[in-house]
């Protein structure tokens, strides 16, 4: 795939090379008949009448296309922005659960203080990189004995949910709900899997943690305003639910295997920049509007040398050649982004 890539780019850029050399060659040998030939400025003259009326026709094409591909942007995005505002509402309201989660008692007596006076700038995801040597304390918590019944990365990976910049070490005590995500947190959230790790615990291993996580800690509106924003997130999935083991495993699986990849679908749609098609479509646009339109009838009205119209002539034709040797490649680039 590579090696195609560079193939286009090489032809693309050997065809601006012969382009170049074709404006030159025709800037030369028109100049030189100019010279040489009796009358040739009139049947300059002459012919820029025609040449403005083409260059404009296919200016007037290329506008209407430009202008109608910058409203199909805006309208994608709207629609984009529409499927992220829904979506981002479910993380908020997964978050909310964690947030609600993780205040209450449900941790064994102590964790809390251990985490927070031990390993107050430890955060998941430096866990989860321990192997590019960037945190030393991800390094000494995992060489640790842990006494909370292994309930220390449910600790923090519950905390990295409630996370809105992967830098933070700490969370806020008002936890943030932001009207979009940053891509920073969502992709971390996305590389760590963030919520599997819940999942598994509560959807295979929870007879192991029945111990360290007491799940009856919770209280009962609690209980009840979790049951809620699960039913907010996906009322078929959630309806009948009871509050327990079986429940926390359907919903972290539906945050890890839907709302998150999706949130990070949406986002890097949302955030797609122009196609490179559009910015040479209106190169193309520009000079033809400059020296095909603009600068034939300066020539014309303020009578200008004759050098300018050559020039305009040159620079027309050679961008018409190299569209024609190029366009596929950018079409093709486009289909396959």
């Amino acid at each position: 795939m590579k090696s195609k890539s560079f193939l286009k780019d090489l032809y693309s850029i050997i065809a601006f090379v012969i382009s170049g050399a074709i404006c030159a060659g025709l800037i030369f040998l028109l100049y030189d008949k100019y010279l040489n030939t009796l009358g040739f400025e009139e049947n300059l003259k002459k012919l820029t009448s025609i040449y403005i009326g083409i260059s404009g026709f296919l200016s007037a094409i290329l506008m209407v296309f430009l202008a109608a591909s910058a409203m199909r942007q805006k309208s994608y995005k709207a629609k984009i922005i529409h499927k992220i505002s829904k979506t981002t509402q479910k993380m908020h309201n997964f978050r909310n659960i964690a947030e609600i989660l993780f205040n209450s008692n449900i941790w064994l007596p102590g964790l809390k203080e251990y985490m927070e006076k031990d390993y107050a700038d430890l955060t998941y995801f430096d866990v989860k990189e321990f192997y590019k040597g960037k945190s030393k304390l991800a390094i000494e918590f995992l060489q640790e004995t842990h006494h909370f019944g292994e309930t220390e990365n449910l600790y923090l990976e519950l905390k990295s949910l409630l996370m809105t910049d992967p830098k933070d070490k700490h969370i806020p005590e008002t936890i943030n709900y932001p009207i979009f995500y940053d891509n920073d947190i969502i992709e971390k959230w996305v590389e760590h899997k963030c919520g599997s790790g819940l999942w598994y615990v509560f959807g295979y291993k929870f007879g192991n943690y029945k111990e360290s996580l007491n799940l009856e800690a919770v209280f009962e509106r609690h209980r009840e305003k979790i049951l809620t924003l699960a039913n907010t997130i996906d009322q078929d999935k959630f309806e009948n639910s009871s509050f327990n083991e079986i429940f926390f495993s359907k919903l972290w699986e539906h945050l890890t295997k839907d709302v998150i990849p999706k949130l990070s679908q949406f986002q890097s749609h949302i955030n797609r920049k122009t196609p490179r098609l559009i910015y040479y479509l209106y190169i193309v646009f520009f000079l033809l509007m400059v020296f095909g339109v603009l600068l034939p009838l300066t020539y014309l009205m303020l009578g200008f040398s004759v050098l300018a119209i050559i020039v305009g002539y040159s620079i027309v034709i050679s961008t018409i050649f190299y569209v024609a040797v190029t366009f596929h490649i950018f079409l093709s680039k486009e289909v396959n982004r």
